[in-house]
């Protein structure tokens, strides 16, 4: 799940904008959420110490201590793989963001269109480019799902249950056709599941059940357990 911070030191404009940011990760059923707004430098700078983010969306133009650009070398020192997007009413400010590794710059007022654009992008380049984090993509939606997340795939009919560690996602595929896309650490034990077997919390061959750390279980099935367990000695 990708972690967004958003500051800018009007209460409205931070209300609003989280609103839409939000709005876009429902509509486009995207693993995001916010994790902390601010209006200041010092929440900001205080919250990362302690906590991961993956995208700030920074206002410039702060009533504070620095402004965003400043803010940013800041927190750059730290958390060197994350992405910016800021956010001004002046456009004078686009160059000088861009020295800092800018994902992207949003002039005021800022459209829902334009920041689901930025938003989808961000999403499109973490997916393909990024070596920490790998995503499983969805055929029917724009969704991206971190693989490292997923427990296990069951088939429903002609639906695909996608099980993370905390969610449920779904889409019409076939099962096989998932199966050549996913890495050798998904591997099919049932003809109804294909798990992760890097998230396997317990593994009972003798009643042909597998538990994950959720209290989450699948089965393995007789034509699929000798190499099944194979694979997970492997691996």
């Amino acid at each position: 799940m990708l972690k967004f911070l958003v500051c800018d030191d009007n209460k409205n404009t931070l209300n609003s904008l989280s609103k839409i940011l939000e709005d876009i990760f429902i509509k486009n059923d995207l693993n995001a959420k916010i994790v902390y707004k601010a209006k200041d430098d010092n929440d900001v700078l205080t919250y990362v110490k302690e906590n991961p983010v993956d995208v700030f969306i920074l206002d410039i133009q702060l009533k504070s201590n620095m402004n965003g650009l400043d803010l940013a070398k800041q927190i750059r020192k730290n958390n060197k793989n994350s992405y910016f997007i800021f956010v001004t009413g002046h456009s004078e400010f686009v160059f000088m963001a861009y020295k800092i590794k800018t994902f992207d710059y949003l002039c005021k007022p800022i459209s829902k269109e334009s920041l689901e654009d930025t938003i989808l992008r961000l999403f499109d380049d973490i997916y393909g480019n990024t070596s920490c984090k790998k995503y499983i993509k969805l055929d029917n939606k724009n969704t991206l799902i971190d693989e490292n997340e997923v427990d296990f795939l069951k088939r429903d009919g002609m639906k695909v249950i996608f099980q993370t560690n905390s969610n449920i996602y779904e889409t019409y595929s076939s099962f096989a056709k998932l199966q050549q896309q996913l890495p050798n650490n998904f591997v099919r034990c049932h003809k109804s599941f294909i798990v992760n077997i890097k998230n396997i919390a317990k593994l009972e061959p003798a009643s042909n059940l597998i538990y994950f750390k959720n209290n989450q279980t699948c089965d393995i099935g007789p034509k699929y357990k000798e190499d099944f367990l194979k694979e997970v000695r492997i691996l």
